[in-house]
């Protein structure tokens, strides 16, 4: 076989595995959707209830998990944030910043080099007008498209349009021979920072073929010289794909730690506190703009002070890992659970009318009495008590008052219930207390609360 035809099968086999590497994260999502929607599908036909029910994709979607990290089975070491932490866990102010930068930076670098050196001139007006061209279309990946349009793949995008430059610059440029050489290297190692380690080694396979193809274009049988050269600018080509990869996964592994810590709840894994009062502002405002309702659900779990005075702690803690863990099983990907308190959680049901709340409460109850925790007897109950809006409150606070209430309500009821806020206010006789029964009562409430 002709040397020529290995490069050129060489070249596209580097580019076929490079772009199949690229493409795995799009097919892989497309047949979890497929997937999904057949799994709809099936559940619809055979009448399953959805609960907390607000329409048809919202039905589909009943059986989901909470907004929570969640780790792939392949990817245990490596948490990939869901819902709303999408958007949370990457910094794209900055990394475009930093892209627009180097982009720019180099294609004017190039320009200026070109023109000055004059070692190409009668090439100029053929490396003008590719320096344009690529120019123009960074600038529609940057700035004109809509971010929906290349949300997932407008980092390798960008990374493939440079790759394209460099190789047709080498290609301009004596070939093997070329001072802009380095750019492969660059681009390798920029985009190892920025993307998964299986993109950088795509983009190493792609950087390889790009050399290959710009040298060979030039001079098909070159001397050892620029072969070694060769050698070594892609020895480095791969050794900072590796750095860059390895130093790019710890960076964001270190931040989805941080979200983590910031907007987790440590000890049963749902939102915390602060987290569910920035989702439900923002749901107030959506509903405001958009005039859906919503429902807001609070459970509190019955005598926790009384499971730990008799069971321990770490039978407490059990206790509410295991009320989390039915909450969280209950809701939609669309919804926010949440811990509220010490024994309290909500649940924040966007597009579900008063109906869809009350069967998701009736099932969180039902489920935690049925199903008990193995050494405490009795086992856990709940008391939950079910609002929305606009009808029991048009602000955070107002929702949150009237979602008390109806919590209480189902406590005075006889607890293990699931009740409605009442219509008028609770009035609360208070009687003053002499100062050993002060200290009794404080004491016991902060034990409620350690609990």
């Amino acid at each position: 076989m002709p040397a020529s035809e290995l490069v050129l099968l060489t070249i596209g086999a580097l580019a076929l595995i490079a772009l199949g590497l690229i493409a795995a994260p799009t097919l892989a999502w497309a047949r979890r959707r497929i997937f999904d929607q057949a799994q709809g599908y099936e559940g619809s036909t055979q009448g399953m209830a959805q609960p907390g029910a607000g329409g048809g994709d919202a039905g589909a979607k009943a059986g989901s998990r909470a907004l929570v990290p969640v780790a792939e089975p392949d990817q245990q070491h490596e948490p990939i944030l869901a819902g709303p932490f999408a958007t949370a866990a990457a910094d794209p102010t900055l990394e475009n910043r930093v892209v627009r930068i180097v982009s720019w930076a180099f294609l004017m670098a190039v320009a200026v080099f070109a023109a000055a050196s004059g070692q190409w001139a009668s090439l100029l007006p053929t490396i003008v007008i590719v320096i344009a061209v690529t120019g123009f279309a960074t600038l529609l990946l940057q700035d004109v498209l809509p971010r929906t349009v290349i949300s997932r793949l407008g980092g390798p995008l960008q990374a493939l349009l440079a790759l394209v430059f460099v190789t047709v610059l080498v290609a301009l440029t004596d070939g093997f021979q070329s001072p802009f050489t380095f750019g492969f290297p660059l681009i390798v190692g920029a985009g190892a920072l920025l993307v998964a380690p299986r993109i950088a080694f795509a983009l190493a396979l792609l950087a390889t073929a790009g050399y290959l193809g710009a040298g060979f274009y030039v001079d098909q049988t070159p001397d050892p010289g620029p072969l070694i050269q060769m050698g070594v600018s892609l020895t480095g080509v791969y050794l900072l794909a590796f750095v860059g990869a390895t130093v790019g996964r710890e960076q964001r592994r270190a931040r989805d730690a941080a979200i983590r810590m910031s907007t987790i709840d440590s000890l049963t894994g749902l939102y915390n506190r602060t987290y569910f009062f920035t989702a439900l502002e923002r749901e107030i405002a959506r509903g405001d703009r958009s005039g859906r309702a919503f429902c807001l659900v609070m459970l509190d779990l019955d005598d926790l002070k009384a499971i730990n005075d008799r069971f321990g702690h770490i039978a407490g803690d059990q206790v509410l890992r295991t009320v989390a863990d039915v909450v969280r099983g209950g809701v939609r990907k669309i919804d926010v659970a949440a811990r509220y308190g010490g024994d309290e959680f909500v649940a924040l049901l966007p597009e579900t009318d008063p109906t869809g709340g009350w069967v998701l409460a009736e099932k969180v109850r039902l489920t935690v009495a049925e199903q008990g925790m193995p050494g405490v007897d009795p086992g856990p109950t709940v008391s939950v008590g079910v609002v929305s809006y606009p009808a029991d409150g048009r602000s955070a606070d107002a929702l949150l008052v009237s979602a008390d209430r109806a919590m209480y309500a189902s406590k005075r009821g006889g607890k293990n219930r699931v009740a409605r806020a009442t219509s008028e206010p609770v009035m609360l006789a208070i009687e003053p207390l002499s100062e050993p029964k002060a200290t009794e009562a404080k004491n016991q409430r902060e034990g409620e609360r350690a609990g």
